[in-house]
């Protein structure tokens, strides 16, 4: 009997480092082999699920009142589901604050166009701010996660280092119109737009309907006659710079 049992166990433990380097084997080709497209495709939808009831919360309650329990009630899941892809609030508003980022991008990147620049004045305030104002009203979340208080750093870092790179760019356009204007004066014009742009985006967030298109209309008002006595009336024409 002990050496049956001898054996026996002595068989087990064959079986056991077998299966173990059959696991080792499976390990490896989980690791290496990429996951099933329809798995993949599930976990992206529920991702994209979390990051929109986020995105509402966010809203309603600001950063620092959301919490990941009213974020799974607001996407219809449980707190374990949630914590299956996010480990806390501040994961989930960093992923949703760079696919906001990102989108911004290339948002600001399609309102600056080359054929944009070259329209007259009027027509260029519309072609480049009719789709900022239409993102930030389409993602209220954006400002919520870019401009309140106790927000992640990472966050905050990406959104001061795209303001800048869209600052700069604003300046050396400004500085192709302006070719005589001292840097100086070009860093203050620039800084005054977006000021304008900021505050008048403000008043467009905060109403509906109309009254957010006559806010809208009375933004591109005030850049018009801030910019007018600068560019002049006459049409202009994209400087070679920025391109």
């Amino acid at each position: 009997m002990s050496e049956a049992r001898a054996g026996h166990t002595g068989g087990t433990k064959g079986t056991g480092g077998a299966k173990d380097a059959r696991d080792g084997e499976g390990s490896r080709a989980t690791a290496d082999t990429p996951r099933p497209r329809r798995r993949q495709a599930r976990g992206e939808a529920r991702i994209a699920q979390l990051l929109k009831a986020a995105a509402s919360v966010f809203c309603t309650t600001g950063y620092t009142a959301a919490s990941t329990n009213a974020i799974a009630r607001e996407a219809g899941v449980s707190p374990g589901t949630l914590y299956q892809f996010f480990p806390n609030k501040e994961a989930i508003a960093i992923e949703l604050g760079d696919q906001l980022l990102n989108r911004w991008r290339d948002t600001y990147g399609a309102a600056f166009l080359p054929d944009h620049l070259a329209l007259p004045l009027d027509r260029m305030l519309d072609a480049i701010l009719d789709p900022l104002i239409t993102f930030n009203c389409e993602n209220p979340a954006f400002n919520v996660l870019m401009h309140g208080s106790e927000i992640p750093g990472m966050i905050t870092q990406g959104h001061d280092a795209l303001h800048m790179t869209m600052l700069n760019r604003v300046e050396t356009i400004l500085g192709g119109y302006l070719p005589d204007t001292p840097p100086a004066q070009i860093t203050r014009i620039a800084n005054m737009i977006f000021i304008l742009f900021k505050g008048g985006l403000d008043l467009i967030m905060a109403h509906e309907g109309e009254e957010r298109e006559a806010y809208a209309r009375e933004l591109k008002t005030a850049l018009l006659r801030y910019l007018e006595p600068l560019l002049g009336d006459a049409p202009l024409t994209a400087p070679p710079n920025a391109r």
